[in-house]
C-alpha cells in the first residue's frame, strides 16, 4: 500500500532533519547541514533492509518505491531553488561560480556523446 511509503518517507525525513540539526549545532553552525541527504540515505538503508527480510510484499514494495523515486527529485529541485535564490542575493561571483560549470558540463556533452557512439558501434 502506498501509505506505507508515506510513513517510511516521513520517517526518514525526519530522521533526517533531526540528524543534520544535530550536525549543525555540532559544528557550530546554525543551520540544518546536511538533513535532505541524511533523509534520503536513511529511506534507502530502511527500504532496503525491510524488503530483503520480507515485510513488504508487491503492493506495499510498490508504494514505497515510488515514493522512494518521488523523493529524490523533489528534495533536489527544492535544495536547488534555495541555492539559486541564495547565490544570486550573494552577488556576481556566486552566479558565475554557478554558471562555469553549468557551461563547461554543456560543452563536454558533444565530447562524450561522440565517444560513446564510437564505442557503442563496436
Amino acid at each position: 500500500m502506498v501509505i506505507y511509503g508515506v510513513a517510511l518517507l516521513s520517517l526518514s525525513f525526519i530522521g533526517g532533519q533531526l540528524l543534520g540539526e544535530m550536525l549543525g549545532e555540532v559544528l557550530g553552525i546554525d543551520a540544518n547541514v546536511g538533513g535532505v541527504g541524511f533523509g534520503m540515505l536513511i529511506l534507502i538503508v530502511l527500504k532496503t533492509l525491510l524488503s530483503k527480510r520480507g515485510f513488504f510484499r508487491d503492493g506495499e514494495s510498490q508504494g514505497i518505491e515510488f515514493w522512494n523515486n518521488m523523493y529524490v527529485p523533489i528534495i533536489v529541485a527544492m535544495t536547488a531553488t534555495q541555492n539559486v535564490s541564495a547565490a544570486v542575493s550573494a552577488g556576481m561571483l556566486a552566479v558565475m561560480a554557478g554558471l562555469l560549470p553549468v557551461a563547461l558540463c554543456f560543452l563536454t556533452i558533444p565530447l562524450l556523446s561522440r565517444f560513446l557512439k564510437d564505442k557503442t558501434s563496436l
